[in-house]
């Protein structure tokens, strides 16, 4: 993102939600001016914060690495954004952090030492070092109408869909007149690939840039709505387990394999019975320089952004992620703000890497160890 185009979409983030903060349920309060003020006195760093499934340990902010070398001001966009659904504990921050979205990294990093206090993320059982991976927004074309080309459905939610509840499989959604008839009217596209629309439930959301029936071309986006709450399966571990070659690369080798396997495609497809229902949004010049709502409810940041499991880093927690690896060397501030169905655990973070090509060829190659410290307010 170019500065000119960085600087009108924070300003633009900045407005947006200082008007939306109006009547937030735990109002900003003042915080003493950053200019000359003296750093809090802080007691020992003893005692842990204890989560469902995790333990924060106290540590000086010296244990984390590369802390002074980061970016800050590029992961401030996460942070301002956060601000449109703090955290109780974050939300008499957010006047801080919206002024200062036009400061320089040095002042963000100053004001973070200040006010908050890093804790190093561990297992229960004291276990420091996890899992990273990395999802991003797709980018598909797709047709309002079906066509030869175009015949594989994008589905809004079903009638009837109770929360929580189990309902229809994959292969039953495609094979039985009940679940079609309860789906009926609720296509929002159609895509022409299988294997592309997987992927799309894979990710939870994308970019569907759309043909209508009178030739009009735009670009919208398809949110995470709903799932039939029926477990997910890998279709790579379950072409694997059928003695495939080589499945390596998403989802390239997976296409090769259907190529050659035209009449196992539904097969293939129904080995994972959990389908995921989509709503269709609007994709305004603001919303296209963001990825989509994570579980937050508050727009995705390219690389800045990441799932949790939520009970062990609530929503909305700045973290300091550190992780070694041949895709990528990471160490920066990401915010807690999505979460996942294979995101469990204490040490587990799924890395938002952005929309679109590139950003799905490095999301497909992420799986590497991971360690990370939340940052909480003093």
């Amino acid at each position: 993102m170019t500065k000119g185009l960085r600087w009108l979409v924070v300003t633009a983030i900045v407005t947006m939600l200082a008007a939306c903060s109006t009547g937030t349920r735990i109002p900003p309060t003042t915080s003493p001016p950053i200019a000359g003020s003296p750093p809090p006195v802080l007691g020992p760093l003893t005692g842990s914060l204890a989560h469902p499934k995790s333990r924060w340990v106290p540590v000086a902010w010296s244990e984390l690495p590369g802390f002074n070398d980061d970016a800050t001001h590029e992961g401030w966009d996460a942070m301002v954004s956060n601000c449109a659904r703090p955290n109780a504990a974050f939300a008499p921050l957010c006047q801080d952090v919206r002024r200062l979205a036009i400061a320089d990294a040095d002042a963000q990093r100053q004001w973070m030492t200040e006010r908050l206090q890093p804790y190093r993320v561990e297992s229960l059982a004291g276990q420091s070092e996890g899992q990273l991976t990395s999802y991003y927004e797709p980018v598909y074309e797709a047709s309002r109408q079906p066509t030869a080309q175009f015949n594989v459905p994008i589905h809004a939610t079903p009638v009837g869909l109770v929360p929580k509840r189990p309902w229809f499989t994959r292969e039953q959604i495609e094979t039985l007149p009940e679940a079609q008839a309860a789906l009926r009217g609720r296509v929002i596209a159609w895509m022409a690939d299988p294997v592309d629309a997987m992927m799309l439930h894979i990710q939870g959301s994308g970019r569907l840039r759309l043909t209508e029936p009178d030739g009009r071309q735009h670009t919208v986006r398809v949110a995470f709505a709903a799932t039939n709450e029926q477990p997910y399966r890998s279709i790579q571990q379950w072409l694997i387990n059928q003695g495939a070659g080589r499945v390596s690369r998403w989802p390239d080798d997976t296409k090769a394999w259907v190529a050659q396997n035209p009449q196992r495609v539904s097969q293939l497809m129904w080995s994972n019975p959990r389908y995921v229902f989509f709503r269709e949004e609007t994709l305004s010049d603001v919303d296209a320089a963001f990825g989509p709502r994570g579980a937050q409810g508050v727009p995705l940041t390219a690389g800045r952004s990441i799932a949790v499991d939520r009970d062990s880093i609530p929503y909305g927690t700045p973290v300091w992620l550190t992780s070694p690896g041949p895709s990528v060397q990471l160490q920066k501030l990401v915010v807690a703000q999505d979460t996942g169905s294979a995101i469990l655990g204490a040490v587990r973070a799924d890395y938002f890497a952005g929309t679109g090509l590139e950003a799905g060829k490095l999301a497909a190659t992420v799986n590497q160890p991971l360690r990370l410290w939340a940052l909480w307010p003093k």
